[in-house]
């Protein structure tokens, strides 16, 4: 077994780099590279050949606790809440309904399978971890489990991160869907969104990146992560509990908000290889011996997410009935909220709705925002 923290780095990356290649030149592209490098990982793991969770090194803590709040941070510097109003009021007030659809979702759904039982000391948590990813992305998901130390259950982590997968696949076909049967059945007129220029170059993975602009990135990444942690101490001496994750989700989306920080290249690209790296670990953490009864654990996840997206569903096209609003509009809102700004962007494609691609990737940024402060309200309310 590979005991070195280089070398173990390096098996890490090339796991990330087999489940790149597996995503784009086989039929495994439909599992996406989160879930892939999770999977690989964890196979990796229980042959031996790097350390798993009974022998875990300081190398995966010191990930937990620095790589994926970078991951998240450099994430967040995308989102600018200035261009919100470019998305439209009708665009909005769907992903709000949907992000308290989301909420309602994540109590029925916990009530049904009657959490505190069935998931254990984590439903809590975990509710908190699928109401931030459902109301705008997985930066969310991993921002609450990160907070709460999710990712050393890798059973239930890794369960939860399939049964997501799952829902989003399943979600982006039905929102392809509805509008189109919906039409048919309950006739809307089509409410065009002003057209606006936006880089949708942003949402591609690929980036390019110069050492000015990394140099910045890193200096700005660090010293924001070391503040938040110094404050989150800070606030604890005062006898307040504020998570160092949620501070650091602040700062990052106020400097987000200054056109020199969104300008930096390289930020997706870091945010986005810091998480593989994050996920990475978790599939060492799934040894085959903790993996035995996640059958069962899967149901009970996945009955949790299908009631929690029902609900989801019934708020906001519910609403969209009753206000008879646009059903594309109600439909890219609503694969906002479950799936993010990427996947609501090739939703607004699609449905050939131009009008609608720049209000896509806006709300979907809000709900990157937004999904962490409302996955730490439920973690508490659960709780």
């Amino acid at each position: 077994m590979l005991s070195h923290p280089l070398l173990i780095t390096g098996v890490l990356a090339l796991n990330i780099l087999l489940a790149e290649w597996l995503v784009m030149r086989t039929r495994l592209k439909h599992l996406g590279t989160a879930l892939l490098v999770i999977l690989i990982t964890a196979v990796v793991a229980n042959l031996g050949i790097i350390p798993a969770a009974t022998n875990a090194p300081p190398l995966y803590d010191g990930i937990f606790q620095y790589i994926a709040p970078l991951s998240i941070f450099y994430l967040l510097l995308e989102v600018n809440l200035k261009n919100l109003k470019a998305a439209g009021m009708p665009m909005l007030l769907m992903f709000l309904l949907g992000s308290a659809g989301t909420v309602a979702g994540v109590w029925v759904g916990m009530q049904l399978i009657n959490g505190p039982e069935r998931i254990g000391s984590m439903y809590a948590p975990l509710g908190g971890m699928f109401t931030g990813t459902y109301t705008g992305g997985s930066v969310n998901f991993n921002a609450v489990a990160l907070h709460y130390e999710v990712m050393k259950e890798g059973r239930l982590f890794a369960g939860a991160v399939a049964v997501d997968n799952i829902i989003t696949a399943l979600w982006m076909g039905i929102t392809i869907l509805a509008p189109k049967l919906l039409q048919i059945r309950f006739p809307r007129n089509r409410q065009l969104l002003e057209q606006e220029q936006v880089d949708l170059t942003r949402q591609d993975e690929s980036e390019s990146i110069n050492p000015l602009h990394l140099s910045i990135l890193l200096a700005l990444g660090c010293m924001t992560l070391g503040i938040s942690e110094i404050s989150a101490a800070w606030f604890k001496s005062m006898g307040m509990g504020v998570p160092a994750i949620l501070i650091l989700t602040t700062l990052a989306l106020v400097l987000a908000q200054f056109p020199q920080i969104r300008q930096l290249r390289g930020a997706r690209l870091m945010g986005l290889f810091s998480v593989y790296v994050f996920l990475a670990v978790i599939g060492a953490y799934c040894e085959l011996s903790a993996l035995g009864g996640i059958g069962q654990l899967a149901v009970y996840l996945l009955l949790f997410a299908l009631a929690l997206v029902a609900i989801h569903a019934l708020l906001l096209f519910g609403a969209a009935a009753l206000f008879r609003v646009d059903w594309d509009i109600a439909s890219v809102a609503s694969q906002a909220n479950i799936g993010g700004s990427s996947t609501a962007l090739a939703l607004a494609k699609s449905l050939n709705r131009a009008d609608l691609m720049l209000p896509a990737i806006l709300v979907g940024s809000l709900g990157n925002g937004l999904g962490t402060y409302l996955g730490f309200l439920m973690a508490q309310w659960l709780s």
